[in-house]
């Protein structure tokens, strides 16, 4: 009997699907968070009688097969490439990007990564970093002697001097788009890593080709929608128990036939 294997897919699916959705909740707060969403796609078929076969000695088609199914599995786990809500922060260092695009990071291997997280920090030479220290791309180092910094909706840095009124640029941050941005690996820390799937990085100065603008002061917040997400966890529990029922429904047929005298 084939039901208990096919329920037990089914619970394996909505297994990983909680877990989807329990890794969104959790990061409910993270900056410029992605909510992901689980995918599924049903399993290869029996074909117990191919569709269109001759049902009869007078040569008649049948209308149909008899197909039975062997369950489902996992096809992908998706982002969702939506902007999350800006939320005003008012720190010189604290960016948002309205639109495509992410910042370039420089990770210790000397490899690009990117991100959206643009809660951005300075060393003690002031080089300008991400939260976990990684340079961010154009490698714009802040004067010890600097009034403050103005970053523009291109993307330029301004530093301002007490001698200096009119300020200095410091370097330009620009911005990666990519053709298929679900296609990113996620390496954790807000950080993602070009691969095959997602084409070559499309790096460019904000607001050109596409591309976003950067806004001052602000943060991406995550999109995970906690509502939804609390929805989707219930229907994944009751599928999670309509499966447990079948395997439960499939024991005590098995133990009705084996008492058969």
């Amino acid at each position: 009997m084939q039901a208990l294997r096919i329920a037990a897919t089914g619970m394996d699916a909505q297994q990983k699907r909680v877990e989807v959705i329990s890794n969104n909740i959790a990061n409910m707060s993270t900056n410029a968070y992605s909510a992901r969403r689980a995918e599924f796609a049903d399993l290869h078929y029996q074909q117990l009688r191919e569709p269109g076969a001759i049902s009869s000695s007078t040569g008649l088609i049948a209308p149909s097969g008899v197909e039975l199914g062997l369950g489902v599995r996992a096809a992908s786990i998706s982002m969702n490439v939506e902007q999350g809500a800006l939320r005003q922060t008012g720190g010189d260092l604290d960016l948002a990007v309205e639109g495509r695009g992410y910042l370039e990071v420089t990770l210790p291997s000397g490899e690009a990564a990117f991100t959206r997280d643009g809660a951005l920090k300075r060393t003690g030479d002031g080089l300008i970093v991400n939260s976990e220290g990684y340079a961010i791309g154009g490698n714009v180092t802040i004067p010890q002697d600097a009034r403050s910094i103005s970053i523009n909706p291109d993307g330029e840095v301004y530093a301002f001097f007490d001698d200096d009124p009119a300020g200095q640029l410091l370097g330009t941050l620009t911005l990666t788009t990519f053709v298929n941005e679900k296609g990113l690996k996620s390496l954790g820390s807000n950080l993602f890593r070009e691969t095959e799937a997602s084409g070559s990085p499309l790096s460019g100065q904000p607001g050109l080709d596409g591309r976003g603008t950067v806004r001052q002061g602000y943060l991406e917040e995550s999109s995970v929608d906690v509502v939804k997400q609390i929805a989707d966890l219930i229907e994944a529990q009751r599928g999670y128990e309509l499966n447990s029922k079948v395997i439960t429904a499939v024991d005590q047929m098995l133990s009705s036939t084996t008492q058969i005298r």
